[in-house]
């Protein structure tokens, strides 16, 4: 099924199909059992898998993705001491981590996407290219025709909500224009994006990267000005309006290890500490896999394909060596 799979496919090549049939099987018995989550969003489980297949074919390892999401994978992380290795770990805000940070039963290894999580206020492209003003929220505010005169907010529930409708209030969206449409769902969100882009209709709204959404439509995050702490707590706060403009916070976005890992498996540890996607590189692969249907295993054989001259420099010398015989 996976070889019939990807032959249909005309940007994966005969290599691709080796890396897919091989990457399950641990061509050197050098490392032993490691667990590793399996998030349930889109580019933790692509880390995930990119992750595995170097494990397995560069070091030798017994791989065992273990599906989850954050808080039940830090829960057992305190409860059994697994899985090993926690992928994509949005810390701001998680106390579990924290603790667990307090113990010293985990270590941050890596920012595994290299600029942190953004959320932003997004314009297509070709918004842009017409007219650069609106790169940025003074031209964003001076320009309400050019798109729509509508703000697309989050729904009901997402965090997102509070700081969201607080800066838009802020920046003066509604005075300088602006109608605020809160979505019911992040699928008509997402809706709203892909119909105004496919017949390049006006756009702007709230988004966050990396997600396939940024990467497959092209959208640019319109520049808020300076991070303000102290207004971007209050916008997070419902009971708190008034705080002034800020851009949203960076999130940090981190591979966590568990201590007693990182001293059995040092040099996967090592690995890890390296692992680390931009939100460009991360954007592209998830526009790929989104547009082709693409698996998580053939979205990871996209970014190896790829990306050859990021991953390579992961590796320590003798993973490189197999890896290299292997793409042969």
């Amino acid at each position: 099924m996976i070889f019939s799979e990807v032959s249909r496919r005309p940007r994966q090549t005969a290599t691709a199909v080796a890396l897919l049939t091989l990457g399950g099987t641990a061509a050197h018995a050098d490392c032993g059992e490691v667990t590793i989550t399996e998030m349930d969003w889109a580019s933790s489980a692509v880390v995930s898998s990119v992750a595995t297949f170097l494990m397995a074919q560069g070091y030798g390892c017994d791989v065992t993705l273990v599906p989850s999401s954050t808080t039940p994978a830090l829960l057992s992380v305190a409860e059994t001491g697994t899985p090993d290795i926690v992928t994509e770990m949005w810390t701001n805000g998680s106390t579990i981590y924290d603790q667990l940070l307090a113990e010293g039963k985990v270590t941050p290894a890596a920012d595994v996407i290299s600029d942190g999580g953004q959320g932003g206020w997004w314009v297509p492209d070709y918004l842009v290219e017409q007219h650069p003003e609106l790169a940025t929220v003074e031209g964003v505010l001076a320009n309400p025709d050019l798109l729509g005169g509508r703000f697309h907010s989050c729904p009901d529930g997402w965090a997102c909500k509070y700081d969201t409708i607080d800066l838009v209030n802020a920046f003066g969206m509604p005075e300088a224009g602006y109608e605020i449409f809160e979505h019911g769902s992040g699928e008509t969100l997402a809706s709203s994006i892909a119909s105004a882009v496919e017949n390049r209709e006006p756009w702007i709204g709230y988004y966050w990267s990396p997600t396939a959404i940024v990467g497959r439509y092209n959208l640019v995050k319109v520049d808020l000005g300076p991070y303000n702490a102290e207004a971007y707590d209050c916008a997070l706060s419902p009971d708190c309006t008034g705080g002034g403009t800020s851009d949203y916070a960076t999130s940090p976005v981190k591979t966590v290890l568990t201590n007693d890992f990182i001293d059995r498996e040092p040099e996967i540890a090592e690995l890890m500490e390296n692992l680390s996607f931009t939100n460009a590189q991360m954007n592209d692969v998830l526009a790929w896999q989104q547009t082709n249907n693409a698996s998580n295993e053939e979205a990871a054989v996209h970014f190896l394909t790829s990306y050859p001259d990021v991953w390579s420099g992961w590796l320590n010398d003798a993973a490189r060596e197999r890896l290299a015989a292997l793409l042969q």
